[in-house]
C-alpha cells in the first residue's frame, strides 16, 4: 500500500516546542481470516485499517509531532524477532530513508527484544502504541494526581523495559567491603530503583482515594447524585459537560485533550442538583497498566449513579469504538448490573441530515429500554434538554414524592426545601404555599416530620 505523505508545513498546528522530529506512522495490522481466534465475532463491527493508522497519526499529533508519512503494514503473521516480515522491514527502510525519520509510531504492542531489533534494522527510534499514548498522558497531566498517576504507569513500562536491551545492564557492582564481590548486575538495580518509586506512588495514590473517598461521603451527605461522562477519545465528552454545566473545560478536536478529572455541579429541570463528573477518553487497545494507574480518577465513573456514554455516531469506526468503551467498563465491573447505570448519547448530530437525523432517531427508538439513547449535538445544545428531563426521572427513581404545605412567611423553611428537594409544583392557597417535592430517602424523614408531609401515593 502507498503510504500516505503530510505536508511538514500543515500537518500540525503551530507550537512553541519547536520541531520535534520526522515520523513515519505504521500500521502493522493483521489480516482477518476465518477460523482466527483474534477476529471479531459474528455481528461485531470489524474497524477499518484506514480508520486505525488516522487515529494512530492524531495519536502522533497530540504530541506535536511531525508526520512525514504513514502507512498500513498488512500482516498474515506476527515475528517474534521483528513483528513485521523480513521483506516488510526492509521496505521500511527505503521509506525512513526517503521522509529522512527521526522516530517510528508502530500502532502496536511491541515487545522489548522486538523493539530493540527494529531500531538496528531502520537506524531510528522505535516507539510503540503504549509508549506512544503514555508520552501523551504525560504531557497532559496538569494536577498532582494525574502527574502520579502517569509516572506510575510509566514506571510499569519502563519495568517491563529492562531484558538486557542494552549491553550495560549486564554490568556488575562491586559489594559491600575492601575486596567487594559479585554485587548486583545494573539491571537488578535499575529493577529494584523502579520498583522502590513504584511503591511510593501507590503509597501517594491510596492517599488520593482516601480523600475522594471522604469527598464522596461529603456528597453523599448533602446529597448530591453523581452522573458521570465516559467514551472514546474525541467523542465531544468535554463539549457535552461544558454545555450542561456551563463550564469551560478545555475542549479541542485532539485526542486524549482532557485528562484530569472534572466535577461541576449540574442543575436539572426541576431545580434538582447533581454532580456531572469528565473525565479521561478511552481507546481501543489502551494499555492494562493505564486502566489500572487511573482506577483512583475511574473510582468517580465505578460509584456513579448513572454513567452517559458519549458516543460519536458520525464517525465511521462509531460501533467499533462502542465495542472499545464497553470492554473497559467491563474491566472496572460496571457491566456486572447489566448495564443498567448507562446511558447512551449519541453525540455530534448536527453533522447530518435531517433525512439521516430520522433514520438515526428510528434507530435509537429500538433500543431496549433498560439502556436507552439520546440523540444530541453539544455544539448546538440540541437534544440537551431531553438528555437533561431524562438524567433526572432515573435519579428521580430511587426518591420519594412529597406534598405538603407551608406558611408562605416560613422563609428558612421554604429556603430548606429549595436546598434539598427537587420542587415539582408551588401555588398558592389561602395563604399557604401548597408544594409537591420530590425528596432523596435519607431526607424524607425529615422533610416528613418538619413540615407534615405527606407521600404521594402512586
Amino acid at each position: 500500500m502507498e503510504p500516505r505523505t503530510f505536508d511538514a508545513g500543515t500537518d500540525r498546528p503551530a507550537t512553541a516546542r519547536g520541531d520535534t522530529g520526522r515520523v513515519l506512522v505504521i500500521g502493522p495490522y493483521r489480516r482477518a481470516r476465518r477460523g482466527d481466534p483474534d477476529a471479531p465475532a459474528i455481528g461485531h463491527a470489524v474497524r477499518d485499517p484506514e480508520a486505525r493508522l488516522e487515529e494512530a497519526v492524531g495519536l502522533a499529533r497530540a504530541i506535536d509531532l511531525t508526520v512525514a508519512a504513514a502507512v498500513v503494514a498488512p500482516l498474515n503473521d506476527i515475528r517474534p524477532a521483528t513483528y513485521l516480515g523480513k521483506g516488510k522491514v526492509e521496505e521500511m527502510v527505503g521509506l525512513i530513508k526517503a521522509h529522512e525519520v527521526d522516530l517510528v509510531v508502530m500502532d502496536c504492542a511491541l515487545s522489548p527484544v522486538q523493539q530493540r531489533n527494529l531500531e538496528k534494522e531502520w537506524g531510528a527510534k522505535v516507539l510503540d502504541r503504549t509508549g506512544l499514548i503514555l508520552e501523551i498522558f504525560g504531557r497532559r497531566a496538569k494536577t498532582r494526581e494525574g502527574s502520579l498517576q502517569v509516572e506510575l504507569a510509566h514506571l510499569n513500562y519502563q519495568r517491563s523495559r529492562l531484558v538486557r536491551s542494552w549491553t550495560h545492564l549486564e554490568r556488575q557492582r562491586g559489594g559491600f567491603g575492601f575486596m567487594g564481590g559479585p554485587g548486583e548486575t545494573q539491571i537488578e538495580a535499575d529493577r529494584r530503583m523502579i520498583g522502590e518509586r513504584i511503591t511510593r506512588i501507590e503509597s501517594e495514590l491510596k492517599k488520593v482515594q482516601a480523600t475522594r473517598r471522604l469527598h464522596r461521603a461529603g456528597r453523599q451527605r448533602v446529597p448530591y447524585r453523581v452522573v458521570a461522562l465516559v467514551g472514546y477519545t474525541n467523542a465531544g465528552k468535554s463539549t457535552l459537560f461544558n454545555r450542561m454545566t456551563r463550564a469551560e473545560v478545555q475542549a479541542a478536536d485532539m485526542l486524549f485533550a482532557t485528562l484530569d478529572p472534572t466535577l461541576r455541579a449540574l442543575t436539572l429541570p426541576h431545580g434538582g442538583k447533581a454532580m456531572l463528573s469528565d473525565t479521561v477518553g478511552f481507546i481501543s487497545d489502551l494499555p492494562t497498566m493505564l486502566v489500572a494507574a487511573f482506577r483512583a480518577t475511574l473510582e468517580e465513573v465505578i460509584e456513579a449513579d448513572i454513567i452517559l456514554h458519549v458516543r460519536d455516531i458520525s464517525h465511521e469506526d462509531a460501533e467499533a469504538q462502542e465495542r472499545d468503551v464497553d470492554a473497559v467498563l467491563r474491566q472496572l465491573g460496571i457491566d456486572a448490573d447489566g448495564g443498567r447505570r448507562i446511558i447512551e448519547v449519541w453525540n455530534k448530530i448536527d453533522r447530518f441530515t435531517p433525512e439521516e437525523r430520522e433514520n438515526l432517531a428510528n434507530i435509537a427508538a429500538r433500543r431496549p429500554p433498560e439502556r436507552p439513547c439520546f440523540l444530541v449535538s453539544a455544539e448546538t445544545g440540541e437534544g440537551i434538554e431531553a438528555l437533561l428531563a431524562a438524567i433526572e426521572q432515573r435519579l428521580a427513581a430511587t426518591r420519594v414524592t412529597l406534598r405538603l404545605s407551608i406558611d408562605a412567611a416560613d422563609g428558612a423553611g421554604i429556603s430548606w426545601l429549595h436546598r434539598n428537594t427537587e420542587v415539582l409544583d408551588k401555588h398558592m392557597e389561602n395563604g399557604r404555599f401548597a408544594m409537591t417535592v420530590r425528596v432523596d430517602e435519607t431526607k424524607c424523614a425529615i422533610a416528613m416530620s418538619r413540615f407534615g408531609a405527606v407521600p404521594v401515593g402512586p
